[in-house]
């Protein structure tokens, strides 16, 4: 048993030395922070409350970055904010939720948007911590930087006013992709250019090419298209995805379990996405999620796993089949029924809809307090209840009189007041 304890003691001691050595590149920051940082210094932080659980779960991860950045020679700075403390600094950077992560460079502010995961933060410190527009002076790194990244913009040309266009709409996509310039001879022999300047966006294998007379504001082109034609899905980029205007066709699989039902499912909106992008591409995402946790949430109860359905990000409105999907027409008659509106449109954002999510999330939110402390749950409902009947008692017992000259008159039975407006009759 000592063997046994000694063991289990050293596990633990060899789990929290990362966390006690990444403490050492993580500084606290308080209401100070502005006023004592050098603008030159570019500073990950992140903003937490105590009583977040994703703040807990957040901190560990938060300490390796640390001790990665700096052990790779970062000049990227690592800080951590409790926002209850520091309610200036918060206030500062209009933090309105928790764990908020964002970048601060130049004294220009980039919220994170993406996962909560190590890989997807330092990707993001990578992207917002370089150049704007980065160059690719061969073809090397042209292969190297298209190995690496899902999606990327690349302008060709000299300097114009497409370039400037750019370079403003890269100021705020930057936290989402990568940008570079380079010259046509870098770019691939099956890369087909009628005119230069041009502007390219790689994804899937493939390319394509900004047309300003079909794809409009070049920002907006890109904000559509920056997400890659098929692939997994999380919450966050779900919710990112509602900002294109585009809708979201899910395959919704079962995590870690793909039997053989989820894979045909997973296939078979992969197959669209593939073979009938010309012809949904403009119209639709295409993707699969393996944890149903956003949808249970938007629909206001258990999504039916695996199956599939349609988002609408922009209302937070959805979209089921009418029937059992079992081949690729019957998928492609779906989506057509949601672009004629055949199909029913369901959720949204109207005010009953937003009161009865808002009911949701309260019940689902006690549900674990009542679960696990019943007493506390019970405090936490009782408690507020008390109050706003006592308050409720205290306004009613301390309004005022209907009239000033009857504060003092006694309350006097029926019989009696008509008694009273008699006699006053007679003695006028």
């Amino acid at each position: 048993m000592a063997a046994q304890r000694s063991s289990v003691l050293l596990a633990g001691l060899l789990l929290l030395v990362p966390v006690l050595l990444g403490s050492a590149f993580v500084e606290e920051l308080d209401d100070t922070f502005m006023e004592t940082t050098d603008p030159e210094e570019i500073w990950l932080i992140q903003f937490y409350a105590p009583w977040c659980s994703f703040c807990k779960q957040l901190d560990p991860v938060w300490h390796q970055i640390g001790s990665e950045l700096r052990s790779l020679g970062s000049p990227v700075r690592v800080g951590k904010s409790d926002a209850t403390v520091n309610t200036g600094l918060a206030k500062e950077f209009k933090i309105r939720n928790y764990p908020a992560i964002l970048m601060l460079k130049n004294n220009v502010k980039f919220n994170y948007p993406g996962s909560r995961t190590k890989e997807s933060i330092m990707d993001f410190v990578d992207r917002v911590s370089g150049p704007l527009v980065r160059s690719l002076s061969s073809t090397r790194l042209f292969q190297h930087a298209i190995s690496h990244h899902d999606v990327l913009v690349v302008y060709v040309g000299a300097t114009s006013e497409l370039k400037g266009n750019l370079t403003a709409a890269a100021e705020e996509l930057i936290v989402h992709t990568y940008f570079f310039s380079a010259s046509r001879e870098i770019l691939p022999q099956e890369v087909t250019l009628t005119s230069l300047p041009a502007v390219l966006l790689f994804k899937d294998g493939t390319y394509f090419i900004y047309d300003e007379e079909q794809d409009g504001d070049l920002k907006s082109w890109i904000k559509r298209e920056r997400f890659p034609n098929f692939f997994l899905i999380d919450g966050y980029t779900l919710y990112a995805m509602g900002e294109s205007g585009k809708l979201v066709l899910l395959a919704l699989l079962e995590e870690r379990h793909l039997c053989e039902e989820n894979l045909r499912y997973k296939h078979l909106v992969e197959k669209v996405a593939t073979e009938h992008k010309d012809t949904y591409g403009r119209k639709f995402y295409f993707g699969f999620m393996e944890d149903s946790g956003y949808i249970d949430g938007l629909i206001m109860g258990e999504a039916l796993v695996p199956s599939l359905m349609v988002v609408n990000l922009s209302n937070d409105g959805y979209f089921l089949p009418p029937a059992p999907i079992e081949t690729e027409l019957q998928l492609l008659d779906f989506l057509d029924g949601v672009l004629d509106g055949s199909v029913e449109a369901l959720g949204g954002n109207c005010f009953t809809q937003r009161v009865r999510r808002f009911l949701y999330e309260t019940r689902m939110t006690l549900m674990p307090v009542f679960r696990d402390a019943p007493v506390l749950g019970c405090f936490l409902i009782g408690f507020p209840l008390a109050v706003g009947c006592v308050f409720c008692y205290l306004c009613i017992k301390n309004r005022p009189g209907s009239a000033d000259d009857d504060e003092d008159t006694p309350l006097l039975a029926p019989s009696m007041q008509r008694k009273k407006k008699l006699t006053e009759k007679k003695s006028d």
